[in-house]
């Protein structure tokens, strides 16, 4: 429908006016568990709200027949969904509002295409996988790395590729190049979210530093989205460990002031669902349905996640070492 010159010179003024909030939004988001964020130059919102690559997805009738009969018959599917940063999964209009990400899209999407609608439920991000178990979700989501401890009670069909990386506050000294081993951290007071592969491989590795005869570094866990950034600004952490994307994401932000201290681990990045889940072969479909029709390429464009696409989805890869 063609709309009048004047009508269009006014929503395209209300446009611009939200666009030039969406730095201020997304860091109100930072800090998450596992929060993700895109590459640099592209890892700002999308450039338009027309920008949907998930509206012209239609239901693909080959993919819809790898669900359950039951599953097909009830039409929905309860995602226990983590939300907290960009670009994985935030609240670019505050709390209760409608979540918009890569990890949101992709899921979205992928439902379409199985022909299925999602039931939404926020949760913490250490409270998810647990819950899979218990049948409380159906899958869940929250920027989940595949990790050879998770893949023992959960089950993961992949769709980015993502990790862990490190970030300081802007014009703070004590770290001034990429971190790549650990014992470049021994001394130092390293912020993580709660229940991540960033916590664990922190604890993991706490005897490095008195291995090479260094103080070691302490560990602050954080389950609040945000509280890991705040705890940065004010001083009471050094050092942040977050996902690749996310830090990179946080870091183009210029009112966040963190600098970004490069790739430390590669992870596969999946939905999550319970061991041995009947619905893992339709949404690996589903997925692999995304990627060959474009259509999945245009999410991670539109997040500037391009960077971390996979060529195929995978159901439980080995861990990447």
């Amino acid at each position: 429908m063609n709309l009048p010159a004047h009508g269009t010179r006014t929503r395209l003024r209300g446009l611009a006016a939200a666009l030039a909030l969406l730095p201020l939004l997304a860091l109100a988001g930072c800090g998450s568990a596992d929060g993700a964020t895109p590459s640099a130059p592209g890892a700002q919102a999308p450039s338009a709200a027309s920008d949907d690559p998930v509206a012209a997805v239609v239901a693909v009738e080959s993919v819809a027949a790898l669900l359950p009969d039951e599953v097909r018959k009830a039409g929905t599917l309860r995602v226990g969904s983590s939300v907290g940063t960009p670009p994985a999964a935030y609240y670019p209009n505050g709390q209760n509002k409608k979540p918009a990400g890569q990890d949101i899209d992709i899921a979205d999407a992928a439902a379409r295409v199985l022909g299925l609608k999602l039931e939404r439920q926020d949760a913490s991000f250490e409270t998810i996988l647990p819950a899979l178990g218990s049948g409380k979700y159906d899958f869940g989501t929250g920027n989940f790395g595949v990790t050879a401890e998770r893949l023992k009670t959960i089950d993961f069909v992949t769709y980015i590729n993502d990790g862990q990386g490190f970030a300081v506050k802007t014009g703070n000294t004590t770290l001034t190049t990429q971190v790549s081993d650990l014992t470049q951290l021994c001394g130092l007071t390293i912020g993580t979210g709660a229940g991540t592969t960033f916590e664990k491989t922190l604890s993991a590795q706490q005897g490095v530093c008195a291995a090479a005869g260094k103080k070691p570094y302490e560990v602050k866990v954080f389950s609040e989205p945000g509280a890991v950034t705040t705890a940065l600004q004010q001083g009471r952490i050094d050092v942040v460990m977050s996902t690749i994307n996310g830090l990179r994401h946080q870091a183009s932000q210029p009112a966040a002031q963190t600098t970004f201290l490069g790739e430390y681990h590669r992870l596969d990045v999946g939905f999550a669902f319970k061991k041995g889940s009947p619905l893992t072969p339709a949404f690996q479909s589903a997925v692999n349905e995304l990627i060959k029709n474009g259509t999945y390429a245009r999410i991670l464009k539109k997040w500037g996640t391009d960077a971390s696409a996979i060529e195929t989805s995978q159901t439980n890869p080995a861990e990447h070492k």
